[in-house]
């Protein structure tokens, strides 16, 4: 009695465990189709947008490579399973670009909030700095694999 329990036990946990594993995977692909249709979905409105205004500013064209960065952070997390943190700086930095930019624009004198947002662009790339060289000193173990 106590083995047909104990065997139905590890059968029981080698199928939820299977269960699990596919569910988590079918959420996994399904978020991330859906977060890739938001960001195509989100840059083509702000492409047409451009289009119908007819021109694009400075700031438009920044907002469509945040775009294009988080598109190709989707890609890359559905090939590979693994968050690409140095896209999320590149967006970071690209967005308090666009801030500077029309904070320039909007207040056209300079101002302490104009260093501190500089000085965060500054502290972004000193953060993706020191990823590229962690990433590149010491590789996680699938990336040695892959290697």
């Amino acid at each position: 009695m106590l083995k047909s329990t104990e065997a139905f036990h590890q059968r029981f946990n080698r199928f939820s465990g299977v269960v699990g594993r596919l569910l988590v995977d079918l959420f996994h692909h399904v978020a991330l189709f859906a977060i890739g249709g938001a960001v195509v979905w989100s840059g083509v409105h702000a492409f047409a947008a451009m289009g119908a205004s007819g021109l694009a500013s400075i700031q438009d064209i920044l907002l469509l490579f945040i775009y294009l960065e988080l598109g190709a952070m989707v890609g890359i997390y559905f090939k590979t399973n693994h968050m690409p943190v140095r896209f999320l700086i590149y967006v970071a930095i690209t967005a308090l670009t666009r801030l500077l930019l029309e904070h320039i624009q909007a207040h056209q004198q300079p101002d302490w909030s104009i260093v501190m947002v500089a000085g965060a662009i500054l502290l972004l790339a000193l953060a993706n700095l020191v990823v590229r060289y962690g990433s590149a000193r010491f590789p996680s173990q699938s990336a040695a694999d892959r290697a």
